[in-house]
């Protein structure tokens, strides 16, 4: 008898605001295999933060999410991030202000892209305000510096992670106890 191979992981780059923010809620999401920050959909190669900070270069900070589709769905993944952002707010998650923290599913597959349409017409209905997250295929992506991946897990007090992500990521723990993962 031969056993089937594992089904293959998924991948889906989100921005929703703060890499960090999005980051530390992710990787303690069942069923995600891996989170890395980045900069997707941008105009130049190799961007550095600085240069995605100054707003020039259309960079968006994501993270890439990396899931086992046997245990978690694209479709919740989606409503996950959608409850701990906010996206009716253009180019901005609370006082990040910038096109670099503008909402947005970047998608590699039109599967992808319907998912995201669907639970984007969700959201809106919930909110009774227009979504203003971006859907657009993935065109680049890089990786964020060392320094930024695992932000939170290597700095909880640092004051921004105290105060901006420690919510986040409790208020995902609470809404979405079930997919929290058991260490």
């Amino acid at each position: 008898m031969s056993q089937s191979a594992p089904d293959p992981l998924e991948t889906i780059v989100l921005g929703g605001g703060c890499f960090w923010c999005t980051e530390a809620v992710f990787d303690r999401v069942q069923g995600v295999v891996d989170v890395e920050s980045g900069y997707s959909n941008g105009l130049t190669e190799s961007p550095s933060y600085e240069e995605v900070c100054s707003g020039e270069t259309g960079y968006v900070e994501v993270v890439k999410v990396s899931f086992d589709p046997s245990q978690i769905s694209l479709r919740e993944i989606l409503e996950i991030f959608f409850v701990v952002h906010d996206p009716t707010t253009l180019n901005r998650q609370g006082n990040d202000v910038g096109t670099q923290y503008r909402s947005g599913i970047y998608y590699g597959s039109e599967a992808q892209r319907e998912v995201a349409q669907e639970v984007i017409a969700e959201v809106s209905r919930a909110h009774g305000a227009p979504v203003v997250t971006e859907v657009l295929p993935l065109s680049s992506y890089w990786p964020a510096e060392d320094y930024h991946q695992d932000y939170f897990l290597k700095h909880p007090n640092q004051g921004y992670c105290a105060f901006v992500v420690g919510p986040k990521v409790a208020k995902f723990q609470k809404t979405f106890a079930a997919r929290v993962k058991k260490n």
